[in-house]
């Protein structure tokens, strides 16, 4: 790969990049860093990248570990406020009946692998996360995309374990019934 292809597409990633940073670390400058550390990273070592997997899935491997140092640092020089989110549970009570049970059961996904590899999804689930709160967002990219062990995302947070896990819980059904509606839609199916 030449570096002038090297730069177009890292160049057209950045949009991407940076609304990923943002939505963790909540501050434009420390995400603008971030992310241009992640691409400076690949730019002076651009022979790093062997190809095993795609040129995407390597900035965002490097952006993640730019993104967990910063949350690290911020986590040490200041608070970070919690946000709480009241319409929650009205969110959370129409998906349940009275006695419990989910009002729809989940539809077939198909081939979870197959799936993933459609990068139509990736554009639905990040449609999906920016419409979830912001605690929530964070949290849930903090846990399954940064691979933030509980303990580190409490202290990072201030949150309870408890707490974490409501926040968790409240930010998968969400997103699960958001990537339903817009991802294995019928001609039922309506937007959050």
């Amino acid at each position: 790969m030449t570096n002038a292809t090297l730069n177009e597409q890292l160049e057209a990633m950045r949009p991407a990049l940076l609304r990923f940073a943002l939505l963790q670390l909540r501050n434009p400058e420390l995400a603008e860093d971030s992310v241009q550390d992640a691409l400076l990273a690949v730019l002076e070592k651009p022979d790093q990248f062997a190809g095993s997997s795609t040129l995407r899935t390597y900035v965002i491997g490097i952006l993640k570990f730019k993104i967990i140092d910063n949350l690290r640092v911020a986590g040490r020089t200041s608070q970070i406020e919690t946000e709480p989110d009241q319409s929650e549970n009205d969110v959370i009570d129409h998906l349940f009946t009275a006695n419990g049970h989910t009002v729809d059961a989940p539809r077939a996904w198909g081939d979870p692998d197959a799936v993933l590899q459609q990068q139509d999804f990736f554009k639905v689930m990040e449609v999906c996360l920016e419409k979830l709160p912001a605690q929530n967002a964070r949290v849930f990219m903090m846990r399954e995309w940064l691979d933030l062990e509980t303990d580190e995302i409490c202290k990072e947070l201030n949150l309870s374990s408890s707490n974490l896990w409501v926040i968790l819980y409240r930010a998968r059904l969400r997103l699960r019934e958001c990537i339903d509606i817009n991802w294995f839609a019928d001609s039922k199916g309506k937007a959050l």
